[in-house]
């Protein structure tokens, strides 16, 4: 009986070790990608599946190093905690690389490793359109109340645009700051320009429009890794080949956003204003 117990015992262990290394394996071969909902860069379609650049661009990527891929909703305010807790390995969401994140107080580039920048964006101003004579320089968001998304670039932007005297209403969504705008609660939002200018002035929002206020700081976007993970190498390897080939702009031609493709090698700590 007690070499059928210690055999048994053996059996579990050997089993379990599998088991573990199985997972381990498995979870090598996956890239869970933490993202909102972004048009046009993650967003789901009529039938519940994500689809936007970022998405074909995460899937193709996936594919020519042998990885599945996924999407995984959060919450963006707590992007770098899922990250560091493994519930996701990378945030491929139109991630502003270049810029003091709004939760930690510190560049980004200090919390992930970051790919090559692959797209550049800027911060638009969104208001009701009765008030467009007020909003026309940096100067008139001084003091007013503002809408971004918790823990965005927005809302770091926002903060230091309207200082001390201003008020920042920090939402769950890039997509909610309109709804603040629409019913008045704020002076303005501010979100990502690829974002307003897709949903402003149409539908629910026909009352909103965009200023793009040219001394707001240009920003990229690039993807974020675990600290030291080695597939920063590895998507740096595909996003420079996509480039060259064209499938990255091809990609971009379908969400109208060949215009703001861009690739830069320098890295990210670099391009970061202190």
């Amino acid at each position: 009986m007690k070499r059928i117990a210690i055999a048994l015992i053996c059996l579990i262990v050997i089993c379990g070790t599998a088991f573990g290394f199985g997972q381990r394996q498995r979870d090598q071969n996956r890239i869970v990608a933490g993202v909102t909902l972004f048009p046009p860069m993650n967003y789901l379609d009529d039938n519940g599946n994500w689809t936007g650049f970022d998405t074909e661009f995460a899937l193709a990527v996936g594919e020519k190093l042998g990885m599945e891929v996924s999407f995984q909703q959060i919450d963006w305010s707590r992007k770098f905690l899922e990250l560091q807790a493994g519930n996701i390995t990378a945030i491929w969401n139109g991630m502003t690389a270049n810029v003091v994140d709004s939760v930690t107080g510190r560049p980004r580039f200090m919390d992930v490793d970051f790919t090559y920048a692959y797209m550049w964006n800027q911060q638009a101003v969104v208001i009701r359109s009765s008030r467009l004579n007020e909003f026309r320089t940096i100067e008139d968001l001084v003091g007013k109340t503002a809408a971004a998304e918790a823990g965005s670039a927005g809302a770091t932007i926002a903060q230091n645009a309207i200082g001390e005297g201003g008020r920042l209403i920090g939402t769950t969504s890039q997509i909610d700051t309109f709804v603040e705008v629409n019913s008045g609660a704020v002076d303005f939002a501010l979100v990502d320009i690829l974002l307003a200018s897709q949903m402003v002035s149409r539908g629910d929002l026909i009352n909103l429009t965009m200023v793009v206020i040219q001394e707001l700081p240009t920003e990229v976007y690039a993807i974020g890794f675990p600290r030291g993970s080695p597939m920063v190498a590895r998507v740096n390897r595909v996003i420079a080949e996509m480039f060259e080939s064209g499938e990255l702009m091809a990609i971009a031609e379908k969400y109208g956003l060949e215009s703001r493709l861009y690739l830069t090698t320098t890295p990210i700590y670099v391009l970061t204003p202190e």
